[in-house]
């Protein structure tokens, strides 16, 4: 099948060497792989395994514990190759949380913590694979959980629940964040909140843990559950960084994974569109390749107009992430996650159109484009919460949420 289009922009020696190497491993995962993988729901486990053996689970770890001590300039790169080689967002998503849910422990845990580890996780021995924060009756409103971690001893104990917890049946421990003081009890709705390491099998053997697979229609590959806590005892040296601060512990990092998502949309978009322009080129109607009427033309190269633009911006801001003000950051990644996933799902729905009714058959693969595209405007955050903080913080426009 045919290759994604790539959109050029200017890399490091650094972003470069992250490239060739992240693409050589993809290319030992065919287009049949990943159709089995969406069609039986079946978690990539190959692919992940390989790219762990390979040591980039641990891109951002630093090198003390094993890692490679990259940033977000090489892991846009990463992400974006994992989609665009015909994995989809899928793939991408199926390493995403296992990159980066050990972050918070490399800023926030005590050094024991880190000491025993991150070395595994930079190795591909242990998986820190889900993050449980959203709640059926928060949603976008973190600040709002219910879920609720009362101190006993040297022990919390947890109770409540999550829902679209990912990968949490191939992952050896759950990050979750709780409140462990009510909110009507705090000054300010974003104190209170805390962040625990979670023994996932250990919790699911004692009884305190139950979980439900979520069935859904697009990245089935990766799976998401509701989950319950019901008396789940966490150690209390299981707490990450400082009780009541979990809060600003989730912000923080935020806006440079929100740019490694729009990498995800680019990567996802540039695969859909490759696909595209090959059935464009050989596919002939009426004596004539479909790929010579405008009408098929201008929809393939406005999605990569767009594609293009995305990324320039994505990989710029990407680079100045590390140097600029929080908030500029926080515009600038908004900003890439929407144009993103927006070219994203222009790119997937024109090459749907491009193949006609074969834009809906699995064996060219549009289909699971399209399906994921259109997920990409609603995770990690909806397109209109983005305009929302854009229109905030940028044009000072009156709060609307």
């Amino acid at each position: 099948m045919a290759g994604p289009i790539r959109c050029p922009v200017d890399l490091t020696d650094g972003q470069a060497l992250v490239r060739d190497n992240v693409r050589e491993i993809c290319a030992d995962f065919d287009d049949e792989y990943w159709r089995e993988k969406d069609r039986e729901a079946e978690y990539p486990t190959e692919f992940v395994d390989a790219l762990a053996e390979h040591g980039w689970m641990g891109i951002l770890l630093p090198e003390e514990y094993g890692g490679a001590g990259m940033g977000t300039e090489e892991t846009v790169v990463m992400m974006e190759e994992i989609a665009a080689s015909g994995g989809g967002f899928a793939a991408s998503q199926a390493v995403h949380g296992g990159v980066y849910n050990s972050v918070p422990i490399v800023e926030y845990a005590d050094e024991a913590m880190k000491e025993d580890l991150l070395p595994d996780v930079a190795a591909g021995e242990i998986s820190i694979q889900a993050f449980g924060l959203t709640e059926p009756n928060a949603g976008s409103d973190s600040t709002s959980i219910e879920t609720f971690a009362e101190r006993d001893g040297d022990e919390y104990v947890v109770n409540g629940g999550k829902i679209w917890t990912s990968r949490l049946d191939h992952s050896d421990y759950l990050v979750l964040v709780a409140r462990t003081t009510p909110r009507e009890e705090v000054e300010k709705r974003t104190r209170g909140i805390s962040m625990f390491l979670v023994d996932v099998q250990e919790a699911l053997d004692r009884g305190e843990l139950e979980m439900e697979a979520i069935p859904k229609t697009a990245s089935e590959a990766v799976h998401a559950f509701q989950i319950w806590f019901d008396d789940m005892r966490v150690p209390a040296d299981h707490l990450i960084g400082e009780e009541g601060e979990g809060f600003y512990q989730v912000l923080d990092g935020l806006n440079e994974e929100r740019l490694v998502i729009a990498a995800e949309c680019i990567g996802l978009g540039e695969a859909a569109l490759g696909r595209g322009v090959e059935y464009a080129r050989q596919r002939e109607v009426f004596g004539r390749q479909i790929g010579k009427n405008q009408a098929i033309q201008h929809p393939l190269a406005e999605a990569y107009m767009h594609l293009q633009a995305a990324k320039q911006l994505t990989y710029d801001a990407a680079r100045r992430a590390g140097d600029a003000p929080r908030e500029q950051v926080g515009v600038l990644a908004n900003t890439a996650k929407y144009l993103a996933a927006e070219a994203a799902f222009d790119a997937a729905d024109a090459a749907v159109q491009t193949h006609g009714g074969f834009g809906v058959a699995r064996e060219y693969d549009v289909e699971r484009f399209f399906r994921e595209a259109r997920l990409t405007r609603l995770v990690p955050i909806t397109q209109q919460l983005a305009l929302n903080f854009v229109a905030e913080t940028e044009l000072n426009l009156p709060r609307s949420y």
